[in-house]
């Protein structure tokens, strides 16, 4: 591409985050650069991983020619996706930012079209996002994000523009597919380094304010593993997901003003309150009681549960026995 026409053109900042990635980085960075659209700066952030990913980035790094559009930011201590993320966030110059695990792919037309749809937006979206192929170990494609038919008909309605209340309840966006306006980021200080994982938060803090976007397209590549980050909301006790969201909870609560985001948040707190119950954190099921109590909705099957957990009733086992079906 010319000078002139990069320059005319917005740059996106790519920061993808990598932990022990090893047999996926590499194809995940040259997706990237293999983009039809340019201008693009590519951060890449290891946090302390303790395989092969460093060698890796490194000799990816060494092959771009000195590319002063690729960065490689080495961490010597493992310091979670937030905190990794923001310290790349710092880096970052371009008008529209992606945060990319580097596990997941982006097809070569991603950035092209989130720009093209991105730049005929108005300032109030702060994010378009779209759907995305499901792939496993050997990046074979397992299904999508959004259930389609035989031709790739949507069979789903998927919410767009003011989504707040849609957010609150349940998780419908796949967050790879995201690409964020820079300053929606810088408003609200990147991610919250408390919390275990960052996409709940950053919906619920931002789609108060700004609208979202959905492009009917599939852009980007998720790769789903048997260890992947998000499979830790179901581990037994101890379960730092489930208490970064009664965070994210609390804040939402706090900044809801209506009967209908109370109602919404509700769906969300009263479903991890059975999940808090299932893994046996069973602490937790008082605080998410104490969440639907101050938006007085606490219901009678919320308070047993409430009861199972007073008196700790394990029930993990058939609930472990419950997910390998549902995933068989």
């Amino acid at each position: 591409m010319k000078e002139k026409e990069k320059m005319d053109k917005p740059l996106v900042s790519v920061i993808a985050l990598c932990y022990n990635h090893a047999p996926y980085v590499e194809e995940s960075l040259a997706s990237v650069l293999a983009q039809t659209y340019q201008p693009i700066q590519l951060i890449v952030v290891d946090d302390a991983s303790n395989d092969e990913s460093v060698k890796i980035i490194q000799q990816f790094v060494n092959n771009q020619n000195n590319n002063e559009e690729v960065k490689f930011i080495r961490l010597t201590e493992n310091v979670g996706n937030c905190k990794a993320f923001n310290i790349g966030l710092a880096q970052a110059e371009g008008k529209y930012v992606i945060d990319l695990a580097s596990d997941d792919v982006l097809l070569p037309h991603c950035i092209e079209s989130q720009v093209n749809h991105f730049e005929k937006l108005g300032e109030e979206y702060g994010v378009v996002f779209s759907d995305v192929h499901l792939i496993d170990e050997k990046s074979k494609v397992i299904g999508q994000f959004y259930k389609r038919d035989k031709t790739g008909k949507l069979l789903q309605k998927v919410p767009s523009g003011e989504v707040y209340t849609k957010v609150l309840a349940k998780s419908f966006i796949s967050a790879p597919s995201m690409m964020i306006r820079k300053k929606v980021l810088e408003e609200i200080g990147g991610y919250d380094q408390s919390l275990s994982y960052e996409d709940y938060d950053f919906w619920a803090r931002t789609s108060k304010k700004y609208k979202y976007f959905f492009i009917n397209d599939i852009l980007v590549k998720k790769r789903i593993l048997k260890h992947s980050h998000g499979k830790a909301f179901y581990l037994k006790r101890n379960n730092k997901h489930l208490l970064s969201t009664l965070k994210i909870h609390e804040k939402a609560l706090a900044q809801n003003q209506t009967q209908e985001e109370n109602l919404a948040l509700a769906i969300s707190v009263r479903y991890h309150l059975r999940l808090s119950f299932f893994t046996e954190n069973f602490d937790l099921v008082f605080k998410f009681a104490e969440i639907l109590q101050k938006m007085q909705l606490l219901s009678w099957k919320d308070r047993f549960f409430i009861l199972l957990s007073k008196y700790k009733i394990s029930v993990y086992h058939l609930y472990k026995l419950f997910l390998r079906w549902r995933e068989s």
